[in-house]
């Protein structure tokens, strides 16, 4: 961790090597988290863990990079493992043109099922309208949802006691599933 704090800081002071220097100490666990991932996508699906985590590397490493803290990079992970999946699912839907909407499941425990492209572009296009009115739950969801953390990882990763970041997932998950009927049955 003391490594991590570190490059960090050089990060912040805009050392370009210092990104660099941070991914392999972060490597493994965004490995981890992103073929967590992967096992809930449809089968079949050509994105391995591996391109995930170097997809999303690549958003980050182009990005502003003020990772201040282990989490607030961990998020950022997310956020962009959230983009690079929501962009394939949109290159999907796009060579479909069409499809029914189909009912989107956020479940209590770590993402179970297989997702479709029309899921994942549901939730991504409700979470968005969600983020204006609470942001904080809005990257819960992010975390569990597009990452596939546990309640624990997810809450420690948003220095949230675990208590409250079940109250704000079930809240998140009421939420987003009215926004899904909503928009569906529109």
């Amino acid at each position: 961790m003391g490594d991590l704090a570190l490059i960090f800081n050089a990060v912040q002071q805009g050392d370009p090597k210092a990104a660099e220097d941070l991914l392999p100490l972060v490597y493994e666990e965004l490995r981890r988290l992103a073929a967590a991932k992967m096992a809930h996508e449809v089968p079949g699906q050509t994105l391995q863990p591996t391109a995930l985590v170097h997809e999303a590397w690549l958003r980050l490493a182009g990005a502003d990079q003020n990772w201040n803290s282990r989490e607030h990079f961990f998020r950022a992970a997310a956020e962009a493992m959230r983009f690079v999946l929501v962009d394939r699912a949109r290159q999907r839907a796009a060579q479909k043109r069409g499809g029914n909407p189909h009912r989107t499941e956020l479940s209590d425990s770590k993402v179970r099922g297989v997702q479709s492209d029309e899921q994942i572009l549901a939730v991504h296009e409700a979470l968005d309208q969600f983020a204006l009115r609470d942001p904080v739950s809005a990257e819960l969801v992010k975390l569990r949802y597009f990452v596939g953390m546990s309640m624990g990882e997810a809450a420690e990763s948003l220095g949230l006691p675990l208590r409250k970041a079940e109250r704000q997932w079930t809240f998140a998950k009421a939420w987003l599933r009215q926004q899904i009927s909503e928009s569906a049955s529109r």
